[in-house]
């Protein structure tokens, strides 16, 4: 065996355990070089991750910030159209409801005014039956005593003595001096009022020449032109409910009879001839007719014969030259012109009645837009005068009062038919202008008058029993038509008011023949499916 030195071998352990001691820490140095690194390169990449995540983020919060402002706007300006919407739906429906709530009540209004004056009328009737009954007891009792003192003075009269003759026949040839006296007073009076015409003649046919206007005289009666003769059929619809329900809405007699391609419309009111004739072209011409399309045009028709009136109202103060009416005054002006008397149209009167009251005006150096103005308000009673109690001076009065025209247009106005004494010299122009128009040939027609008179003599009647609510008086007048409210009236108290109506006819009227009288209850539920 090989020897070995004692101190070698602990000394090559030392450098054993040295080199592995600098290889173990230069492990560990690499190690954690290597770990330090890896820490390092580990950061680096978190740290571009999470840039770029950050980056994302603020991407994505910048675009949902700008689609956040975007979507504000738009509902900003959704509320504010909706809110304009409401707004003006809003600001509609309270304007409708308003006006709605204005005509109620201005129909209340003028329910109230026509019974307080219907009562009042009837007060100032009931005091005049009154004074009447007196002063016919008053005049009985006068005559009474008359004939005792007649009987009383014969019997003084047959024992005079001749001083008690001499002073009666004294007495008499002084009452005839005095006779005399007034009948010499009277031909002067005569003379005077002579001289006072021909003066007048003069200033009067100056007016007439300067002024002329076409006149046309109005009938009862309307022509409405068919296509052909099969839309006959049609108006009259199946079982007649067609021409029932036109008649029924419009208060007319509808004529169908042999005359090729026509329809003729009678009633003695104009406006409701009008808005038949107005209705029924337009049914004609659309071809649809049943009773709820008749129903509809018949109420357009109305709203344009309304407005036809405010036209026409306009016009007739624009023509005449009185400016500042009342709307309410001008409407009724337009009503004038479907309104006749003895024949002749009233509102054509009404023009002719402003225009010669102003020429003559301004001949004597009157007042000549008071007289025009005054003339041509002066029948304006006539526009109502179917509906209200009373002569149409003293309906115009009150409608002039109303409307705050003045005392002197009323002044002036009043006097035309000797009613009020007047004191202004353009009351008497208004007078005699309207004596004027209303005489010369060819003006007027007594026999119509008399016709329409008895017509609406007719509907009074009708429109005088309570629970009556329309009443149009058709054929002629051989026919009257009326239409009760169903919440009123059952079917056996419309039985009854049919034969008072009837009774009071043939109690108050004279007429040929025999008219007969028909009560229509008509019942309607009305309902909207939503």
């Amino acid at each position: 065996m090989a020897e070995y030195d004692v101190n070698q071998f602990p000394h090559g352990k030392e450098v054993d355990s040295i080199e592995t001691v600098y290889f173990l820490t230069a492990s560990v140095a690499a190690a954690a070089g290597a770990l330090v690194l890896g820490y390092w390169l580990r950061g680096k990449l978190d740290e571009k991750r999470v840039g770029s995540v950050q980056h994302r983020a603020e991407e994505i919060l910048r675009k949902s910030e700008e689609e956040a402002v975007r979507l504000r706007r738009e509902a900003q300006l959704n509320i504010k159209e909706e809110e304009q919407r409401l707004r003006e739906r809003l600001d509609r429906e309270t304007s409708e409801r308003k006006s709605e709530l204005f005509q109620f009540e201005r129909r209340l209004d003028q329910r109230e005014e026509a019974l307080e004056r219907r009562a009042s009328a009837m007060q100032h009737k009931e005091e005049a039956l009154q004074r009447k009954d007196a002063e016919l007891a008053e005049a009985r009792r006068e005559v009474e005593a008359l004939r005792e003192k007649a009987q009383t003075e014969l019997t003084r009269i047959a024992e005079l003595t001749p001083e008690e003759a001499r002073r009666i026949v004294l007495e008499e040839a002084d009452e005839q001096a005095r006779h005399e006296a007034a009948l010499m007073i009277q031909d002067i009076e005569n003379e005077a009022k002579e001289e006072a015409e021909r003066r007048a003649r003069g200033i009067i046919s100056t007016a007439i020449q300067r002024y002329a206007a076409d006149h046309v005289a109005e009938t009862t009666v309307s022509v409405v032109s068919l296509p052909s003769d099969e839309m006959k059929g049609r108006i009259i619809g199946r079982e007649g409910r067609n021409i029932r329900a036109f008649e029924t809405l419009t208060g007319v007699d509808l004529i169908i009879d042999d005359t090729p391609e026509a329809v003729l419309i009678s009633a003695f009111d104009p406006i409701r001839r009008e808005v038949a004739r107005i209705a029924l072209e337009r049914l004609v011409a659309d071809g649809r007719i049943h009773p709820a399309r008749i129903e509809e045009i018949v109420e357009k028709a109305r709203r344009d014969v309304e407005q036809t009136i405010r036209e026409e109202g306009e016009a007739a103060a624009l023509d005449a030259g009185v400016h500042g009416l009342h709307p309410e005054l001008v409407k009724m002006l337009g009503r004038l012109k479907f309104r006749s008397s003895y024949g002749q149209n009233v509102l054509r009167h009404s023009l002719e009645v402003s225009h010669l009251a102003g020429m003559m005006a301004a001949e004597l150096g009157a007042d000549e837009k008071l007289a025009r103005r005054a003339g041509l308000l002066h029948d304006i009673g006539k526009a109502i005068d179917h509906d209200v109690e009373g002569t149409h001076v003293q309906i115009g009065m009150e409608l002039l009062r109303r409307y705050r025209e003045s005392e002197a247009v009323i002044h002036a106005m009043s006097c035309h038919h000797g009613e009020y004494e007047p004191h202004s010299v353009e009351a008497v122009l208004v007078t005699a202008a309207d004596a004027l128009s209303a005489a010369r040939p060819g003006a007027r027609r007594e026999s119509l008058e008399l016709y329409l008179r008895r017509l609406e003599r007719l509907e009074a009647i009708a429109d005088s029993f309570e629970g009556v609510e329309k009443a149009y008086a058709i054929q002629a007048g051989r026919e009257i038509r009326i239409m009760v409210r169903p919440e009123k009236i059952d079917d056996a108290e419309a039985s009854r008011i049919a034969r008072e109506i009837a009774r009071r006819i043939e109690k108050e009227l004279e007429y040929p023949g025999q008219i007969k009288v028909t009560v229509i209850r008509e019942t309607r539920a009305v309902e909207y499916a939503r």
